[in-house]
């Protein structure tokens, strides 16, 4: 099963994180097929970017979005 959902990236205290779609299973910081936005919680206001016609077409195709990247999408 795919999952939509954050690939943390940065230094520790100074994380970013990279929205990918990644099998459900794999590793938090493992292998990724594609990646969709990014997301910056430290800046003032956060930062966000998605591809919302890349997340849609993953959607229809069965990938699960993590409840935060679900969140995060409804705010894009």
């Amino acid at each position: 099963m795919l999952k939509i959902k954050l690939f943390p990236t940065g230094k520790r205290n100074q994380r970013k994180f990279r929205i990918v779609i990644a099998e459900a299973r794999s590793k938090r910081e493992g292998k990724y097929l594609e990646v969709l936005g990014f997301y910056d919680p430290l800046t003032d206001p956060a930062t966000l970017s998605l591809d919302k016609e890349r997340y849609q077409q993953w959607i229809k195709k069965g990938a699960q979005p993590t409840q935060t990247v679900r969140l995060l999408a409804n705010k894009a």
